[in-house]
């Protein structure tokens, strides 16, 4: 039996992508970013949504070249239902059913943070998978969360945040020192170049494996207010130490619940998914605590990281195994339960 061939699509946020995958194999993986939201500040659902109308047809095209694939050789097509922004999501929904249909193809709904985590069975993703029971920190600017991944589709969210995801929290501190939208990787950068110990930030106290870092944000902002009274070039003479402080403290922040987590369920495998596991310092912590506490860990490949179609593809994938078919009525929903 050859292996299944299926079209994956994203489109819950601001990146537009599709990916051709050949059981777990990664044939093409397009994305097309949307700059316009830079000057903004954020993401605009409504711009957001046009440009998914532009760039869906392009990026689907590309896909199929980049993997020398025709459309009549797809067993199926995988899409993101949610969660998400619903005017992006409905883009990609009305995409995948029209195509579906004309194919006469089996239609594959997937959830974008279940997509995140099983990630991690794309071929090229890591070495090896993870085994199961494993922890995940999935952690993006819309969520941040802890899952005890038990099988590919049983999963325990056992702590989450409780007001901004850390991405979110990046992003609005990166405001706060002008810096450019999405700020994550700004703040990275910059950072490398800084001394993480030169400032200090208050740090939540929450109880169980939860998250919050509206706190971080408000500490960051009236520290900053203060300095500037005092210099108006504070932030521009200190921002490389501002940046390395800031993240520090978010990463340990999320690394305090995960080892907490990972000690209290005696679970040694442990991952990382969503937009901010592209981050360095998070990537360095899990490597430090590779060897302090024995972790088994599991990083994906970069490209793997962001809001990308290969990850709905493998989940596509899987379920497309199990005769897990979505019927053609259904619609996107900015809400979905993991």
């Amino acid at each position: 039996m050859s292996a299944s061939i299926i079209l994956g699509i994203e489109s819950s946020c601001d990146d537009t992508s599709a990916a051709i995958i050949s059981g777990s194999k990664i044939l093409s993986n397009i994305a097309a970013n949307q700059a316009i939201h830079n000057e903004y500040g954020g993401v605009v659902p409504e711009l957001a949504s046009r440009a998914h109308q532009q760039n869906i047809i392009p990026v689907v095209e590309k896909a199929f070249s980049k993997a020398n694939i025709q459309q009549n050789e797809i067993c199926a097509i995988g899409f993101t239902r949610g969660p998400g922004l619903l005017g992006s999501l409905l883009v990609g929904t009305s995409f995948a059913k029209s195509l579906a249909m004309s194919l006469n193809v089996p239609l594959i709904e997937v959830n974008h943070l279940q997509a995140h985590i099983l990630a991690h069975f794309i071929d090229d993703a890591n070495p090896m998978p993870p085994t199961f029971p494993f922890l995940c920190l999935t952690v993006s600017g819309g969520h941040t969360m802890i899952v005890l991944v038990k099988d590919y589709f049983e999963m325990e969210i056992i702590g989450k945040t409780i007001d901004d995801a850390a991405g979110e929290a990046f992003d609005k501190i990166g405001k706060i020192f002008d810096l450019d939208y999405p700020a994550g990787p700004i703040i990275d950068k910059l950072a490398k170049e800084g001394n993480p110990d030169a400032f200090q930030f208050n740090k939540p106290r929450m109880e169980n494996y939860d998250y919050s870092f509206s706190g971080i944000k408000t500490s960051v902002l009236y520290f900053i207010q203060k300095e500037v009274r005092k210099n108006p070039d504070f932030i521009k003479e200190n921002l490389n130490d501002l940046c390395a402080s800031v993240q520090r403290s978010i990463i340990e922040i999320l690394m305090n619940k995960l080892e907490k987590a990972s000690l209290d369920l005696n679970i040694k495998d442990v991952a990382i998914a969503g937009g901010v596991s592209a981050n360095s310092a998070l990537r360095k912590a899990m490597e430090i605590n590779q060897e302090k506490l024995g972790w088994n860990i599991f990083i994906p490949k970069f490209e793997y990281t962001t809001d990308n179609a290969a990850m709905i593809a493998i989940v596509a994938k899987l379920k497309y195994e199990r005769g897990e078919f979505t019927d053609i009525r259904t619609t996107a929903t900015a809400k979905y339960d993991l």
